[in-house]
């Protein structure tokens, strides 16, 4: 009425205002709240309608800070099929055991009842590849490799959040794989929407425990190459002591003229005593590079002058980041068998599988047996997509799939099959290497053969392959003795 004041209007239309804005968020609300099956849902008052509203508008993306700005994440379409009229209902205990239900599908070994398990609109991205996978073929493809592991999780620990027509879990499982009964830890992140009248898996993310990761220590290809000349440089100083510490603290020397595998500074400094008397100073004349996290490879060719003499040798390097420098890890040396070997000789190599020392040393069966299976094709497959292959009898670098299994084609009519006698392992965080010395019998002839071996294996695909192989004879057998004696003379005059 005219005779109301100003203040009681103002009161009362503020009262109306809200009342309004209330019952229009509590329609709201009520139209996308879902009712819970088999659970009774209970009313809500206008202004409790209102506050779900805002608390289901910031819940997902957490609560924004006083000064924050708001963020778009994207718009969710609901329609019947992402939400029957309403999304269920569900406790921290039932978003707990929809794990158990991926785990279970897991256990079946079908890659396809694991892809059901996520949601028509989904990203997967998985522990050990690095492609996201967006939808129910590439979901299965990843599990396709996965579950030959028979991989089963459990949770150590995790944190649940429930919003309206989602939920997440987040925290730390670990895995214990039936294959193989290796037990691996990771983190992980499920979101969880109601779908179809069933929960499902929106997203899941895992990843490893970031602690045990090495952070690569970036190195070029060229930078790589340069490693030879600091050994080269040491070697010009003509002192075994400076040479000596250019290798890592468990270095490998498998050195040219010498049957006895270097292992440590000791040994190896023994080595080039009698070696820097000839003087050596080399240049590489063919190099095959491979650059991993803090170890890098360098592979082919080099070419020394001893004296005026000039000799031409097959080389390995590997190298890690130790210490804050690069040292050399492993050091293969052999001369060029096409000119030394005489009538028919022997190859050698094989596999091995890291981590533990006698996982790197049992991939060797791997090899054997494809080996034993007489095909090419079985052999080849077992080195890497950039491979480098230094065979026991051909002077030429083989680094591709063609040229190795070229190379088979000739050596498995040997029948060969081989057994380690002396192994020496070293392991990184996604490599391994075993050298040491090895022996054939020739299943066509008889025949048994000795050879030293270093293998090198990169992870690919979550299997360990062979990235680099050098397989050369034993020095002291295929070196003239005349050279032995030259060499023996100058240590006994010097």
């Amino acid at each position: 009425s005219s005779s109301q004041s100003l203040p009681q209007i103002m009161k009362v239309s503020s009262l109306a205002i809200f009342l309004a804005a209330a019952c229009t968020a509590g329609a709201f609300t009520i139209g996308v709240q879902p009712a819970a099956s088999g659970l009774s849902t209970s009313a809500r008052s206008p202004a409790a309608s209102a506050f779900s509203l805002e608390e289901s508008s910031t819940a997902l993306h957490g609560r924004r800070r006083k000064g924050s700005k708001k963020r778009t994440f994207g718009k969710v379409k609901l329609n019947s099929d992402t939400t029957s009229g309403a999304a269920k209902d569900i406790t921290e205990s039932e978003v707990r055991a929809l794990f158990s239900l991926w785990n279970s599908a897991l256990a079946t070994g079908d890659s396809r009842i694991v892809a059901k398990r996520y949601a028509k609109t989904s990203i997967l991205l998985p522990t050990v590849s690095d492609t996201p996978r967006t939808d129910f073929a590439s979901i299965k493809d990843y599990f396709d490799a996965f579950l030959l592991k028979q991989p089963q999780g459990k949770i150590l620990e995790g944190d649940i959040r429930i919003g309206d027509g989602w939920a997440q879990d987040a925290g730390v499982y670990e895995f214990t794989m039936g294959a193989t009964g290796d037990v691996v830890k990771a983190r992980y992140t499920y979101t969880y929407v109601f779908e179809n009248n069933s929960w499902k898996i929106a997203h899941h993310h895992s990843s490893v425990m970031p602690e045990g990761i090495d952070i690569a220590t970036p190195i070029t290809e060229d930078e790589v190459r340069g490693l030879f000349h600091l050994w080269n440089d040491a070697l010009a100083t003509e002192d075994p002591d400076a040479v000596a510490k250019r290798y890592a603290k468990e270095g490998v020397l498998l050195p040219t003229v010498s049957d006895v595998p270097r292992t440590d500074y000791d040994s190896i400094k023994d080595y080039f005593v009698n070696f820097l008397q000839k003087k050596p100073q080399g240049v590489i004349l063919e190099s095959n590079v491979m650059v991993g996290t803090n170890w890098c490879q360098d592979a082919g060719i080099y070419e020394f002058d001893l004296l005026g003499d000039k000799v031409k040798a097959r080389y390995s390097f590997i190298y890690k980041f130790e210490d804050g420098e690069w040292k050399i890890a492993h050091h293969h040396s052999s001369v060029m068998p096409e000119a030394q070997l005489a009538g028919g000789s022997s190859k050698s190599e094989e596999i091995q599988k890291p981590i533990e020392d006698d996982e790197v040393r049992a991939l060797f069966q791997l090899w054997n047996g494809a080996l034993a299976t007489e095909d090419p094709d079985t052999v080849a497959k077992r080195y890497s997509k950039t491979p480098c292959l230094l065979p026991t009898v051909s002077d030429t670098p083989r680094t591709d799939y063609d040229s190795i299994k070229s190379y088979f084609v000739d050596f498995l009519q040997k029948k060969p099959q081989g057994v380690i006698l002396e192994s020496y392992v070293t392991s990184g965080a996604d490599w391994c290497m075993d050298d040491g010395i090895y022996e054939f019998t020739m299943g066509a002839t008889g025949d048994k053969v000795k050879a030293r071996y270093s293998f090198v294996y990169t992870l690919q695909d979550g299997e360990w392959m062979i990235a680099h192989h050098h397989s050369s004879q034993m020095p002291e057998e295929i070196v003239p003795k005349a050279m032995l004696e030259e060499a023996q003379k100058a240590t006994a005059t010097a």
